[in-house]
């Protein structure tokens, strides 16, 4: 039976081992000319694919979770194939905690980390800033670890998989703490505009959601580590009811609102752990730009909603806060993202994202690398000041390409 993404919408082409054991991992990328690690699959694209002959995928999700907690220094090694949802778990069961987790803790924390992929906060970091060092299977089938303050650590965390195969990862850890989730409704794109920095800087985290039109911002999340909320946000009333951002889903799968306090790991996601995230059966998109830009871009985007609205379910707006990862969507300053949450109809997405690109990579928006664009190299590379270096980086650690693909080879050249 063949397998798929995530999202069902990419079918992998190359054969897939699933190795029990780092030095099984190791053999296989020594003796295979094309290698490309699969995680959670939930990449939109194929990004993880090869098409060469004698290619493989190796998959390392039969080897164990593991989390070793160094008290001492306020870190955590774990394996690579690991869920956030697992990870976080294990950490609060020790008493600890992960400074911020992404709207699903069902996706794995190397690939997550490869891939820029972040949640929210105006001071809070990617995922990837929380890391601390990387064990790597290199293209000589070699075990190697690159750790902060090291000349290559900036351009390795932020990679791809065009490097090699991340085994394990170092993670900033700090004491468990807990979290309230309140969700408003009803903010108009008036009291957006004037009070955007205000709205966003509210809570620990904040995320708006719209489909564009004119009713503005129909939900406002936010979570604090702080037990207190407004009583109205700029005209924004609390909900009265469990809220998803989705219209017509269950509310079964979101995380603990209402404002009560909970453990971290049970409010900054969206999604519970243990059910299906958002609907499935969709695509996703996000654009990542320069906070001064923001206001510009919802300008922009607002006169699209018509055009959107046939294959858009909601747009997510959060903010992240910048770092010095080459190719980090958040690289060098603080950023906006703008997230799509499609219907699972590749021909609508990809007859709108032109249009929106035209708006947004103007104003330095950045694609997600693992969601759903169109732009390619000689558009993106403009977008990053490191990818010169990231590219010669790449040409010293593997100058054979056992790691590229049709995907690196569109989107970096």
């Amino acid at each position: 039976m063949a397998e798929t993404n995530w999202a069902g919408n990419h079918t992998y082409r190359a054969r897939i081992e699933r190795v029990r054991s780092i030095e099984r991992l190791q053999e296989v990328v020594a003796a295979s000319p094309k290698v490309r690690a699969l995680g959670s699959r939930h990449s939109f694209t194929d990004i993880t694919d090869i098409t060469a002959t004698g290619g493989v995928l190796v998959s390392l999700a039969d080897l164990p979770t593991n989390v070793d907690v160094d008290p001492s220094s306020r870190t955590a090694r774990v394996t690579g194939p690991a869920a956030y949802g697992d990870v976080a778990t294990q950490l609060q069961a020790a008493g600890w905690a992960l400074g911020n987790l992404a709207s699903l803790p069902h996706i794995s924390v190397a690939g997550a980390v490869a891939t820029g992929t972040h949640g929210s906060g105006v001071e809070n970091g990617s995922l990837a800033t929380a890391v601390a060092s990387l064990d790597i299977v290199g293209p000589d089938g070699e075990l190697r670890t690159v750790s902060r303050g090291d000349a290559d650590f900036e351009g390795s965390v932020v990679a791809l998989g065009a490097l090699g195969v991340v085994t394990a990862l170092t993670l900033d850890i700090e004491p468990t703490y807990d979290v309230r989730q309140d969700v408003y409704t009803g903010l108009g794109w008036d009291a957006l505009v004037a009070n955007l920095d205000d709205i966003t800087h509210s809570a620990y985290s904040v995320s708006l959601f719209t489909r564009w039109a004119d009713a503005g911002i129909e939900q406002v999340w936010r979570k604090s580590r702080v037990d207190e909320a407004p009583a109205e946000l700029h005209g924004a009333r609390p909900a009265t009811r469990t809220m998803h951002m989705l219209e017509g889903a269950s509310t079964e799968s979101v995380t603990g609102q209402g404002g009560v306090m909970g453990p971290w790991l049970d409010r900054l996601p969206h999604f519970r752990m243990g059910f299906t995230p958002s609907r499935g059966e969709e695509l996703q998109s996000e654009y990542l730009l320069p906070r001064a830009n923001a206001l510009t871009a919802i300008e922009r985007l607002r006169p699209l909603g018509t055009r959107l609205a046939p294959v858009l379910q909601t747009t997510e707006l959060r903010t992240v806060a910048a770092d010095d990862h080459w190719l980090s969507s958040a690289y060098g300053h603080d950023v906006l993202g703008v997230h799509f949450t499609w219907l699972r109809n590749e021909d609508l997405v990809h007859a709108v994202l032109p249009e929106i690109e035209d708006a947004l990579l103007p104003l330095g928006g950045r694609p997600h690398w693992g969601k759903c664009f169109v732009a390619g190299a000689d558009a993106i590379a403009p977008l990053y000041p490191r990818l010169a270096d990231f590219r010669a980086l790449r040409d010293r650690v593997d100058p054979d390409r056992v790691f590229g693909n049709a995907w690196l080879d569109r989107v970096i050249g």
